[in-house]
């Protein structure tokens, strides 16, 4: 299981791999981690690259120091996305009308206003 783990996630962050040097943009960091099925906070990822050793923002994230971190995360199963029974509920309270839709209007005013 592990080693289908691994292999997961050293291609998702070979995609990522430009420079095909085994490092990556600490920046790509949080777009590897959701292309794995993860969906961590913004804070969520500072704590993965505090965990990697990633102090610097600009800096590069290695395979060797990411693998064995991001392993134990889709290993517990942490970071994973909120059940759409939830994500339903949240919809439908901000559907006031109940047309099933919400307006591109309504939602910019929600998501910066309210």
């Amino acid at each position: 299981v592990v080693a289908e783990i691994e292999k997961k996630i050293t291609e998702a962050f070979e995609v990522f791999d430009r420079e095909s040097n085994k490092t990556v943009d600490v920046r790509e960091i949080g777009c590897i981690v959701r292309s794995l099925g993860c969906f961590p906070s913004e804070a969520e990822v500072h704590e993965l690259l505090a965990k990697v050793g990633v102090e610097e923002p600009g800096g590069f994230v290695h395979l060797e120091k990411f693998l064995p971190v991001m392993t134990e995360v889709l290993l517990d199963k942490s970071y994973q996305p909120i059940p759409e029974d939830v994500l339903l509920h949240a919809f439908e309270a901000l559907d006031e009308n109940k047309c099933g839709y919400i307006t591109k209007e309504d939602l910019v005013k929600y998501l910066t206003e309210e």
